[in-house]
């Protein structure tokens, strides 16, 4: 159980006035308002940094494989500082944590475009790893809250606003290199607009402390065994959704021979319905059941990308890819609600080892795909990843903290 510092204002003594409860729900959904701008500045950051690789590859003059070498200091980042990010949110508080780290992350986010040499790239990109990472097991700690606060699954619509800020980000970044302001004046405006809304929207962040933490030990200790079900689960998801990251405009180019103007079609169908379907995917979960929709989720991923392999044309394609992005959009926010509900672990430490397995996938699922498919072609390879949904179904029927 954890500690709201305005819990009082909300248990008065008496019976509650009309006037009073339409402010504690006027309050409450401040709250929630004010977590999902962390989420949006988040992904409005990435998205922005993202837009403007193309940039940044010409201006240092980058080859694929430099570029390919640099890119991984991102996730080596977030591997480096994940034993300590869940640490950090349970000894200080998330709201603190998520404060702090996200204003280093609009630090890094500049320094990105001051880069000059692709050392100086490389090592404010792991710096913006280390820090996304912390920010994201800390805002992902205030969504649990928010759940518990509310009373109701938000997760996904939490997850589904990140989403969002990605195309704005992307829209915005287009803009201003046709604007042709450079990367730096591009991450200096994105960081000002961000510092506004977490001037705003910082106060009202819940203030938390957690009664039931994780058991006092060796630093790493052996860590519960439904958690690492539930990282695993989380795993075959985003090996799916780093797939089609990194390989479905590729599909679309090399298997479905789509003319060049079209091979975006595959990227942008999966990621609409992927945001789309995560705004969506909290009343599904509330209405039949986390269980349930893991399941749909899941079979809805493998029949997405077997479709893909066997009828690889645009139309079935663009279809298959949507339903990928509609099955993978409810899995990991709806695992990262039920690990913040773990009752031996606190938020903090539950969410890093959900996501660091979890992120595993993410990382290791498209280079994988690349060796496969050197050896036996893309379409098998897709066909290998269309496995990873129906293991979903059945690992969600082991996990009992899964209802």
């Amino acid at each position: 159980m954890f500690y709201l510092n305005f819990v009082g204002r909300f248990t008065p003594k008496g019976k509650i006035k009309k006037s009073y409860a339409n402010s504690k729900t006027s309050y409450l959904n401040r709250i929630r308002w004010a977590i999902s701008m962390f989420y949006f500045s988040k992904g409005l950051c990435f998205a922005s940094w993202a837009s403007r690789i193309p940039d940044i590859k010409s201006y240092l003059d980058l080859s694929e494989g430099q570029l390919g070498s640099i890119l991984f200091a991102i996730p080596l980042g977030q591997l480096a500082i994940m034993p300590f990010s869940g640490k950090l949110v349970t000894k200080y508080g998330s709201h603190k944590v998520l404060l702090y780290s996200v204003l280093i992350y609009l630090i890094c986010l500049v320094n990105i475009g001051l880069a000059s040499s692709a050392f100086q790239l490389a090592a404010a990109l792991f710096l913006f790893g280390v820090f996304a990472n912390v920010s994201n097991i800390a805002v992902n700690t205030q969504g649990i809250y928010a759940e518990k606060l509310l009373k109701k699954n938000i997760m996904g619509v939490f997850h589904g606003t990140w989403s969002f800020a990605g195309f704005i980000g992307a829209l915005i970044g287009l803009g201003i290199a046709v604007l042709q302001l450079n990367p730096f004046t591009h991450f200096a405006l994105i960081a000002s607009f961000v510092l506004v809304l977490v001037g705003f929207n910082y106060s009202y962040l819940i203030k938390a402390k957690d009664r039931k933490l994780t058991k006092k030990g060796k630093f790493f200790s052996k860590p519960d065994a439904s958690l690492i079900w539930l990282g695993v689960i989380g795993f075959c998801s985003m090996a799916s959704e780093g797939v089609m990251f990194d390989w479905s405009g590729v599909y679309f180019k090399e298997i479905v021979k789509a003319p060049d103007s079209l091979v975006i079609l595959g990227y942008t169908s999966f990621m609409i319905m992927m945001a789309g379907g995560r705004f969506l995917g909290d009343k599904m979960t509330t209405r039949f059941g986390r269980k349930q929709v893991l399941q749909i989720s899941g079979i809805m991923v493998s029949t997405g990308l077997l479709t893909a392999v066997i009828f690889p044309y645009i139309i079935p394609c663009v279809l298959a890819f949507m339903l990928v992005g509609l099955g993978v959009s409810t899995i990991v926010p709806t695992l990262y609600s039920v690990a913040g509900k773990s009752p031996t672990v606190a938020p903090g430490d539950a969410l890093t080892i959900v996501s660091s397995v979890s992120f595993l996938g993410f990382l290791m699922g498209p280079p994988v795909i690349g060796h496969i498919a050197e050896a036996f072609g893309l379409q098998f390879s897709f066909a290998f990843i269309g496995i990873f949904g129906f293991l979903i179904a059945f690992m969600v029927t082991r996990v009992k903290a899964i209802q």
